[in-house]
């Protein structure tokens, strides 16, 4: 696919179109819900768990290219949601959507869009549009869906222009939880859905919730602590009032910098307090601002669910799902902060610890389970940092 920007005359029948910044036009098939939506456009090279992937608070503000072309093959279920909140605001499939075959399915994926008000464009080259974006990066775009086939394509390409982007946007306000909530999910089971968790004599985590993944807070109680989940913008007082053992910094949308300018002052005083402190992909880079490293927007983004990470202290490779648009920058690293992981895709930062505390991060996402196990032992190391 070429960089310039082209505008082909629309395809007779199609009814769904994204409109890049630079005014090209990828024609296709809409399906979900009707109108339309701006976004940065990325891709994702996972096989399965596209509905985690759609529901998922990390990929708000973003259209979602999945490189797998069968997408929507075993339905939606009530169960694989990662959050209530906003995730994606689309997807951009290379096949068009089949009816589902798997006995967990409650909804056809096209239906559970529309629902959800999320908007869908299947007939697309997704193997092209995968490789312009890692040519020339992640484009800002408007996805449309008109049944009608009836579109003004230069007025969507003037809106996805005058969209300011991901960079310097905090979007964890956005889809944080406004209400501090006791987390009562505990791990899943076919057949008998997800088991509660007990509210006794355990370790307490608050988990600051910048727009978690539901199952990281799950795999905290699978470790063996109670959860107490606050809103992004606790602050050390809302924190410190639950008399936590350890505070878990959440994933979650946006600029690290941009939401680290209310976030960051708490993390710093936690540090000096020595409280145990753990981050995952957003809560990861904003404990690294936190300590004087910098944080930088990637050209192109990790996200799927077979990225190898090597851990730097024993040379073990973990196989990770990634979600992130932003990285911390291991050239700034303190000397207080020692790297732990590294990405063998292209060396980027994957993890910290902060040197003389108990306070670590990872970029990946341990809960999501693609090794399946690798990762959870940072679970158990957390947990068993609180006594």
């Amino acid at each position: 696919m070429a960089d310039t920007a082209t505008t082909p005359a629309q395809p007779k029948g199609a009814t769904g179109v994204v409109v890049l910044a630079d005014g090209t036009a990828i024609w296709g098939m809409g399906f979900g819900a009707v109108g339309d939506a701006v976004g940065e456009i990325c891709f994702n090279t996972a096989m399965t768990g596209y509905q985690e992937v759609m529901t998922d608070p990390s990929y708000a503000a973003q259209i979602v290219t999945f490189t797998f072309p069968h997408i929507g093959n075993v339905g939606t279920n009530a169960e694989d949601v990662e959050s209530a909140v906003e995730g994606a605001v689309g997807c951009i499939t290379r096949e068009v959507v089949t009816p589902s075959s798997s006995f967990r399915s409650e909804q056809e994926f096209g239906d559970w869009l529309a629902a959800h008000g999320k908007i869908g464009l299947s007939g697309v080259d997704t193997r092209a549009l995968t490789r312009r974006i890692r040519m020339s990066g992640a484009p800002n775009a408007v996805i449309a869906h008109s049944p009608d086939g009836k579109f003004d394509v230069a007025a969507l390409a003037k809106r996805a222009a005058e969209w300011s982007g991901l960079e310097g946007m905090d979007l964890a306000q956005r889809v944080s939880r406004e209400k501090e909530e006791g987390w009562e999910g505990g791990s899943w089971t076919l057949g008998s859905g997800y088991a509660r968790s007990p509210r006794d004599e355990r370790p307490h985590v608050v988990a600051v919730d910048y727009g978690a993944k539901d199952n990281i807070f799950r795999n905290l109680v699978k470790a063996g602590a109670k959860v107490t989940v606050l809103p992004a913008k606790s602050s050390l007082e809302d924190i410190m009032a639950h008399q936590p053992d350890g505070v878990f910094l959440s994933n979650g949308p946006g600029d690290p910098a941009a939401t680290g300018a209310y976030a960051v002052p708490v993390i710093k005083t936690l540090l000096e307090r020595d409280m145990p402190l753990f981050g995952i992909c957003l809560g990861h880079q904003m404990l690294a601002l936190a300590t004087g490293a910098q944080t930088t927007k990637m050209h192109q983004g990790h996200r799927g669910a077979n990225h190898p990470v090597k851990r730097l202290d024993d040379g073990v490779v973990e196989i990770t799902s990634m979600n992130h648009g932003f990285a911390v920058d291991g050239d700034t690293l303190p000397d207080s902060v020692e790297a732990t992981h590294i990405s063998l895709f292209d060396g980027s930062n994957c993890g910290i610890a902060v040197k003389g505390k108990q306070a670590f991060g990872v970029q990946y996402h341990p809960e999501a389970s693609p090794g399946p196990q690798d990762s959870f032992y940072l679970f158990e190391k957390f947990v068993g940092m609180l006594g």
